[in-house]
Order: C-alpha cells, then sequence, then structure tokens
C-alpha cells in the first residue's frame, strides 16, 4: 500500500550531506521504499540514502512529498510526518557567516612600486610568503582499467580499509576536521554510492565502477542550484579517490604533497583529505583555481589560519612556479616575480602583523585589569578537555564553562564514572590552580540523546532538559557528580548546575550532591570538601528571586544567550524573529546589574559565560555592570585582555547605569559608538609612535611604517584607509619642507587617537619633492573632530623647523623621550 505526505524543505542550505543523514536514518527503521521528490526540479531520490536524497537537489522552501511504498508503509507515513514537522528542522543550522573581508583600495606604498599582482576571490584573511609550488590533480582516469579479477572482494577490501580509515581519523580530529571527516565517512558508506559500484562490478572492473559512479553523482550535483551542494562533488572526488588508490596500491599518483619549505600552493582542486595532510607549519598559503567560500578545503583553511584565494587560473602565475611569492588574503592579491621594493613591501607588511600579534600576546599572561587597577578574571568556555591546555596557553585565568555534556553525546551509552573523572582531572591539571567551572550535563531539548530515549518535544528549548531530566535519569547525574567530586582534588573545582528556575530543584541537586559525598567519604574515597556550588542564570524567574538564591549557593554565571532568548521571547534560530535578539536590550541590562548588585550585597560570586562575552564593544558595559568574571572562546581572551586594559571602572559604570535608562537598543548602541569615540585617549606624542634609528629604503615604507605602526599601537582602526588619507595629501603637494625635514599629515575620521609619529632615519631618502632628500619625519595624524588643533601643530612645527638650531636640537637628541619633550615645550603641546 502507498502513502504519502507533501512538506516544504525549511533548511536554509537545503538538503546536503548533514541533514540527509538524519532524515536517512529515520527512514532507515522501516521496511518499506521511500521516495522524495523534489516538485521544483522533478527529481527524486532514495530516501534511505544520503547521496540520492543529495541528488534530488532539494533547496530552501522546495515542495516535496514522501512517498512510502510497502508493508509498514502507513506507520512509516505517520512517523516520518512527525519527524519532518517537528526535528527535521533543527537537522541544520544556517552556516557559520563567511567572514566578509572587506573591499581595500590597493595600498599605495605597494602599488607606487608597480607590483606583479594576480588578484583573486578572498576566501581566507591572512599573509603568507613561501615559494610558489603546484599540486598536480590527481587524474582519477590513470586508475580505468578493464582488467576484471575477484572485483568483488576487491571493492569490499578498499571499501573496508577506507572506511576504518576515515573512523580512526575521525576519533582523534579536531572539530572542523571530524565534520568534515565524518561527512566523508557517511559518503563511503551510503548505500546508494555502494550499490552502483557494486551493481557495475559484474560487468565492469572495480575502477571503472567506481569512476562510472562519481560521473553520475558529479554531473547531479553539477546541476543543482545552490553552490554549496555543487561544492560537494569535491568531496565525492575524494571518497573515490581514496577508494581507488587503496583498490590499486600499484598505481602511482599524488595524492599527498611534501613540504619541506614555506610554500604557497597552487592547485586546481585540493581535497579536504589532502589538506590535512600538508605540513601546516610550511603551508603559507592557498591558491585555489576553482574553490567556493562554502568547500570543505576552505572551511579548513580558516580553521587554520591560511590564507587562500580562488578564482587564479595556474596558467595566470606559472612563469612564477618555484620561486618566492606573496599571498595577501585581505587585499586579494598573490605577488609574484617581485623586485626589491615589492619585497620590502611585504616583509614590512610582515613585521606589522607580528608586531601586532606580538602586542596582544603581551596580555596572555597578566592579570585581567582596567587601566585604574580594577580586576575582572577574564576565563574561557571549553567543551572538551583537550582545549584547557591552548586556553591557558592563551591567557585565560580559569574555566568559566566547561560544557560536559559534549562527553555524552554522539555515542551509542553514556560515559563511565572514570572515564568522566579522567576528563575532568586533565582539565584541573592543565588549569594548575586556577578555578574551573565544570557545568553538570546539559542535555536533552535541542541536544537530543538517542541512548535516553527522550521524548520528542514542541519547543525543545522550553521542555525536558538538563536539571528537568536529573531526578529521572538519577543515576546518571549521580554518577557524574561522583566523577567531579573524586576530580576535585586535581584543582579548585566549581559545580554549575544549568536551567534552574526554582529553589525546589536546587535544594534537590545540594541533597544528592551531599548524599554522593558521604558515599565517597564512606568509601575512603578521596575528594575535596572546598567545591562551590553554583548556578546558570539563563531563566529570568531566577533574576527575580536571586537574593532566595543567594541562600542556597555560593555563585552564579549568566548564560547571556539563553537568558536573552527567554527573557525577550525571541527564538534566536527563527529567521522570522531572530532579528529581536539582542542582548544590549535595555531591559536585559537592567537584568544583569539587579543580579550583579542583590548578589554582591549577599557576597555572592556573578560570571557571565554566554557569547556576549567576547564582545568588544559590549566589554565596558560588562565591567560597568560589576561582574566579577566574563568568560569566552579562548581566541578572544588576549585581545579582551587588552581592550580591558585601556578601560575605567568608573568610565565603564556611568556607562553602564546610562545604557541602563535608555530606552531602546538603537541608543545603547549610539551611546556605545558614542563612548568609543570619546574614551580614554592616548597620548598625541607617545614613545610607541617615535623611532630614532629607523631603516626606511624609500618614502612609500616610511609611510607604509609610520602608519602601519599607529595599527599595531591601537590608534586607528583602518590603517589602510588612514595611509590612503595620507597619500590623498601628498597629491595635493609634497609635504617636504626642506632641510631635510617633511611633515605628511592628514585630518582623518581613521584616526582613533590623534598621534604625531616621529622617525629619524639613518639614511636619508628621496621624499619625491623639489626640497630634496629627507631624514627627519614628523607625521600628524590627527582626528576629524580636531580640524583646528591640527593646523595649529602644522602650522607651529613648520615655523620652528625654519631655525637651524631648533632642527640641530632635535637631531642630536639623545633618545625618544628626549624627542618628545622637546616638541611638547616648544610646540606648548
Amino acid at each position: 500500500m502507498t502513502h504519502q505526505f507533501a512538506f516544504r524543505c525549511v533548511l536554509p542550505n537545503g538538503i546536503h550531506a548533514r541533514p540527509a543523514t538524519h532524515l536517512e536514518k529515520a527512514c532507515g527503521q522501516f521496511n518499506c521504499t521511500i521516495t522524495l521528490v523534489n516538485h521544483r526540479n522533478s527529481n527524486q531520490g532514495n530516501a534511505k540514502s544520503v547521496l540520492s536524497l543529495v541528488g534530488t537537489d532539494t533547496l530552501v522552501d522546495d515542495a516535496c512529498t514522501l512517498i512510502f511504498d510497502g508493508p509498514d508503509s502507513e506507520q512509516a507515513c505517520l512517523t516520518l510526518e512527525t519527524f519532518i514537522t517537528k526535528e527535521f528542522p533543527h537537522c541544520d543550522e544556517a552556516l557559520s557567516p563567511v567572514a566578509t573581508i572587506e573591499d581595500i583600495p590597493l595600498p599605495q606604498s605597494l602599488m607606487r612600486h608597480q607590483p606583479n599582482l594576480v588578484h583573486g576571490k578572498k576566501l581566507a584573511a591572512g599573509l603568507g610568503q613561501g615559494k610558489l609550488v603546484m599540486f598536480a590533480d590527481t587524474d582519477l582516469n590513470k586508475f580505468a582499467t578493464d582488467i576484471r579479477e575477484q572485483e568483488a572482494e576487491r571493492f569490499k577490501t578498499a571499501h573496508q580499509q577506507v572506511a576504518d580509515q576515515l573512523s580512526a581519523m575521525a576519533a582523534t580530529a579536531s572539530h572542523h576536521e571530524k565534520d568534515i571527516i565524518t561527512a566523508h565517512l557517511a559518503i563511503v558508506n551510503d548505500s546508494s554510492f555502494i550499490d552502483s559500484i557494486t551493481s557495475l562490478l559484474s560487468s565492469h572492473s572495480t575502477a571503472n565502477a567506481i569512476l562510472a559512479t562519481v560521473d553520475k553523482l558529479s554531473t547531479q550535483l553539477q546541476q543543482s542550484a545552490s553552490a554549496y551542494l555543487r561544492e560537494r562533488v569535491l568531496d565525492i572526488r575524494d571518497v573515490a579517490t581514496q577508494l581507488l588508490t587503496c583498490a590499486y596500491p600499484e598505481i602511482q599518483c599524488q595524492r599527498e604533497c611534501k613540504l619541506t619549505e614555506p610554500s604557497i600552493l597552487l592547485a586546481s582542486d585540493l581535497t579536504p583529505s589532502q589538506f590535512i595532510g600538508l605540513d601546516k607549519n610550511h603551508l603559507q598559503g592557498l591558491v585555489l583555481t576553482h574553490a567556493g567560500s562554502t568547500s570543505h578545503t576552505v572551511i579548513l583553511a580558516r580553521a587554520f589560519g591560511i590564507p587562500t584565494l580562488s578564482g587564479i587560473e595556474v596558467s595566470q602565475c606559472s612563469s612564477a612556479l618555484n620561486t618566492q611569492a606573496y599571498i595577501d588574503g585581505q587585499l586579494g592579491i598573490l605577488a609574484t616575480e617581485c623586485s626589491e621594493t615589492v619585497q620590502r613591501y611585504f616583509q614590512r607588511a610582515l613585521t606589522l602583523r607580528q608586531q601586532e600579534q606580538q602586542q596582544q600576546a603581551a596580555f596572555a599572561h597578566q592579570p585581567a585589569i582596567t587601566a585604574d587597577s580594577h580586576r575582572v578574571e577574564i576565563a574561557a568556555n571549553i567543551a572538551c578537555s583537550i582545549e584547557a591546555p591552548a586556553a591557558f596557553a592563551n591567557g585565560a585565568e580559569g574555566i568559566g564553562l566547561f560544557r560536559t555534556e559534549m562527553l555524552f553525546m554522539d555515542r551509542q551509552s553514556a560515559p563511565g564514572e572514570d572515564e568522566q573523572f579522567e576528563h575532568y582531572c586533565e582539565v584541573l591539571k592543565a588549569a594548575d590552580g586556577k578555578p574551573v567551572i565544570i557545568r553538570t550535563m546539559d542535555i536533552g531539548g535541542d541536544k537530543p540523546i538517542d541512548y535516553l530515549n527522550l521524548p520528542e518535544e514542541n519547543n525543545p528549548f522550553l521542555g525536558y532538559r538538563a536539571v528537568r531530566i536529573y531526578p529521572k535519569f538519577e543515576q546518571l547525574f549521580r554518577t557524574q557528580l561522583r566523577a567531579i567530586l573524586r576530580a576535585s582534588v586535581y584543582g579548585s573545582t566549581k559545580i554549575m548546575i544549568p536551567m534552574i528556575q526554582s529553589i525546589e530543584e536546587i535544594r534537590w541537586v545540594k541533597q544528592q550532591l551531599a548524599e554522593v559525598k558521604a558515599e565517597l567519604d564512606s568509601c575512603n574515597i578521596a575528594n575535596s570538601g572546598q567545591v562551590q556550588l553554583g548556578i546558570m542564570v539563563e531563566v529570568p524567574a531566577v533574576a527575580f528571586i536571586i537574593d532566595q538564591f543567594c541562600q542556597e549557593v555560593d555563585f552564579f554565571s549568566i548564560g547571556s544567550n539563553d537568558m536573552t532568548q527567554y527573557l525577550l521571547a525571541v527564538d534566536r534560530d527563527n529567521g522570522q524573529v531572530s532579528h529581536l535578539y539582542n542582548s544590549l536590550a535595555p531591559a536585559f541590562l537592567r537584568m544583569l546589574g539587579h543580579v550583579v548588585k542583590t548578589a554582591h550585597e549577599h557576597n555572592r560570586w556573578v560570571g557571565l559565560c554566554g557569547e556576549l562575552g567576547a564582545d568588544a564593544q559590549v566589554l565596558p558595559l560588562l565591567v560597568g555592570a560589576g561582574l566579577d568574571e566574563i568568560s569566552m572562546s579562548a581566541p578572544k581572551i588576549t585581545a579582551t585582555k587588552a581592550a580591558l586594559n585601556h578601560l575605567t571602572l568608573e568610565h565603564c559604570q556611568q556607562l553602564f547605569e546610562q545604557a541602563c535608562q535608555c530606552p531602546t537598543i538603537e541608543d545603547v548602541t549610539t551611546l556605545l559608538e558614542n563612548a568609543s569615540a570619546t574614551g580614554p585617549k592616548k597620548p598625541l606624542l607617545g614613545i610607541d609612535c617615535v623611532f630614532k634609528h629607523a631603516d626606511f629604503a624609500n618614502k612609500e615604507e616610511a609611510i607604509q611604517a609610520l602608519v602601519g605602526n599607529l595599527a599595531v599601537q591601537g590608534r586607528t582602526d583602518n590603517a589602510y584607509a588612514l595611509e590612503d588619507d595620507i597619500w590623498a595629501r601628498e597629491a595635493v603637494f609634497s609635504t617636504g619642507l626642506g632641510h631635510g625635514f617633511a611633515i605628511p599629515h592628514t585630518k582623518s575620521e581613521n584616526i582613533r587617537h590623534s598621534s604625531i609619529s616621529i622617525a629619524q632615519l639613518k639614511t636619508p631618502i628621496n621624499w619625491q619633492s623639489d626640497s630634496g632628500d629627507v631624514d627627519f619625519i614628523i607625521m600628524l595624524t590627527l582626528n576629524k573632530e580636531q580640524g583646528d588643533q591640527h593646523m595649529r601643530i602644522f602650522s607651529g612645527l613648520a615655523r620652528k623647523l625654519i631655525h637651524q638650531d631648533f632642527r640641530d636640537k632635535l637631531r642630536n637628541c639623545d633618545d625618544e623621550a628626549a624627542m618628545i619633550q622637546l616638541l611638547e615645550q616648544e610646540l606648548a603641546l
């Protein structure tokens, strides 16, 4: 009997491998045949095959029908209709937005040297230098053969080898690598993929059967209207290459590229597994001819910080192969056959980038402190124990959120006590005495666990999750508590309970904790008596009785993501209302202030561990609210510490009070923008902008270096635009004044802190003016709001430089500080 139902695809990226895997799993439990029909393009596919589902080219909002034919079709239809309505929309999420790399005019400090540039599409930012090396495509047709001999056995063996290899790689891979390897594992185990190959083995060799299947699937995907689905062709070729290599080990092909020195790799296509095999210590850049922004190889390149361009044909740079080249992912250029001046430009750019990284790294192991010595702990959010060492190396002052639910997901059964104990110990040992907040499992709801058989829910975010499931799975919860308490002897341990909304819940937790501790004590199992207990503040109801909770727990951590969602009644994953989700809502800020104030009145500690903590613009508000700790992803820690160092508590408190009085989110945003423009200022003359023995080869390098240094020192947010402003003034009239002095200057909206930069050169350079060579540069970059000061300083300096004695005094200053003192005195700054 046949049954069917119609639906519209609501997945933002259509049915690609990840949601197809979920649909295939839901269909696979039934015996009847299940076919998905896409009415937009009339494509049909076996719903029990990931590749077949992907081959239907189903995009968001496509009208589809699932057709069931067989003995259990009625039950299958009922089950799948529920699945499609309630679970399928949550099987995927919008792709992480590709960081927009803004269009930037190429800097004149480079273009005036007439470089040989190849322009490409910007896929991953960054700057690299290395030998341009070619990675030849793997020609799959070299495997083609009509010779047949035990082909079924040959394919079976090769298939098992590849599946084993991918499984082993997935077990040890990091986040992005694991996702991609898992997708490849799904392809190699796909029933349609295997059936297509094995059905041909009676008349084809294994190689020809694989090649025919690849051609068929590639043709399907290349006809897709979705660029995302078209880019999956490379994944099919990647898996096929691995199968062919295992099936025919005697055939030599370039599957791997061994880099022996810093290199920029040029390739038509580079598969994800080939990228994974590259030595990242030598890989300085990627130039891919056809890759798109959602290619798995590009996703990996971004994760590893490898500058990447695409849209460059091999023929455009073949003459530069095996020579030194530079890649700039921000500017979208590959520079080849570089002259000495072009090489100096890129070397200067690399030096500036290194200085900026060192500048931030300098804060890594300094205490997080404001300019007026107010201490705020900056901690890390982690999901796996292996993340802990990197977090502390990056300057984390504690673990503000250890999401233990990751230990319970993507497996067939719950982790045992000893397994959990090892993970918690690993983090506590890495912390070396720093506090570690271990959040008990936040599972259920939007984080389903198959082996718990939790019920489907209409609204999982408001449903059966986190602490709400603990009473039913009491032994599971008590096992986790035992593991945490046992591990607590290895460091400063805090336990945090998610999704608490009532006093009754936390009292039940405290009872369980006391009983588990008593069990351990009665068995003489070591555990610390100093473990603190806290709760996530993410349900608005808690905020209204926070004084009552202060009687029950030791600390609080505000989960800003869920709290914002619940407080504003906005599903942040619902595209229709997600624009309403904003933690700058005055209601959220007032609630934040109330929680912190009340908790402090009861001597309780308050942190924040949502995404809000990593937002540099919002940092003054979080400090002003009085938070004791802000926890974020590890890569954001050094930048946050550096930003914190420029704030004062008094200013932040005033700003927070003003924000709480704003009626709208827009008003709060404007307040923050104005505060950024009028915040604490750097001095006009700073020793960080003075160079006593500068080694600049030409005018272009001098301007590049002085402007670039302003970016390193945090005095401009847009060095490229500021440099453009300087050159615009030079185009009107050269700023060479004679007597060896030049005063390049601009009044610009691209300077955050008005600055005077000074460079006394070791060797005079041609300033390209009638005033002769220059060995002393004084660059004025003043904010547009300070127009009067700009002209006053410029004219005053120009008048002083007319006098020989002033020029001599300036040249003969012993050091940078003396230069600053002289200018401050003479110009009355």
